[in-house]
């Protein structure tokens, strides 16, 4: 890749700690999801469901060790220092003023418009429109481009759990990391895999519509 703010920007992105969560295999098991989030509920802290009349239990800690993710840090967005905060501002922005954390991507480079559909599609996964730059996915942003420390282990698993939550604006999200903590239960047939449509993958192809 010969675009040096994409680079840039992947190695921040690999550099936070995400990389295990977001490079999970693109296998999901579309039954075993449905009956999932049919019959999960939070229960003292966990994500309990059950499958084809198999109890699932999933901890903060399996899911921190699944995916390798960070467990020190920050457990709050809105903590990450205001002057980090500002200068991912500016970082991101494509006309050099402070962006605005509740405009559209288009205000952003393209590097940072990309960043922002990873985060949209993989981790905050929030109801509403795509396009939107929110809060949530900004300070996101800033943590990952500015190199803040994050328990993403702990930010993760709460919005697991606002998935299976009523009353929240988090849509449902996670098939492939929830498919393949489920392929780690043992005597759990999970019925037949598919791969995630490719449309909804992150590839050399996506990319490149970004710079071209």
């Amino acid at each position: 890749m010969d675009n040096p703010g994409m680079v840039s920007m992947f190695k921040a992105l690999t550099a936070s700690g995400l990389q295990g969560f977001l490079g999970c295999p693109a296998v999901i098991y579309e039954a075993a999801l449905i009956d999932f989030f049919e019959n999960a509920l939070v229960r003292d802290g966990m994500v309990i469901s059950t499958i084809d009349g198999k109890l699932v239990e999933i901890s903060e800690e399996l899911f921190a060790e699944t995916f390798e993710l960070p467990v020190e840090g920050l457990t709050d967005l809105s903590e990450i220092p205001k002057n980090l905060v500002f200068d991912a501002k500016i970082i991101v922005s494509l006309s050099g003023e402070p962006a605005s954390t509740s405009g559209k991507k288009h205000e952003m480079t393209i590097e940072f418009r990309l960043l922002c559909d990873i985060l949209a599609n993989t981790i905050s996964v929030k109801a509403g429109s795509f396009d939107a730059l929110t809060q949530e996915k900004f300070l996101m942003m800033a943590a990952i481009i500015c190199g803040v420390r994050i328990n993403w282990s702990r930010i993760c698993f709460n919005i697991l759990k606002d998935m299976i939550t009523p009353g929240t604006r988090q849509a449902k999200g996670y098939a492939i990391q929830i498919s393949l903590l489920l392929e780690n239960v043992q005597n759990l047939e999970l019925g037949e895999s598919s791969e995630f449509p490719s449309s909804k993958s992150l590839t050399e192809n996506t990319v490149h519509r970004y710079i071209e």
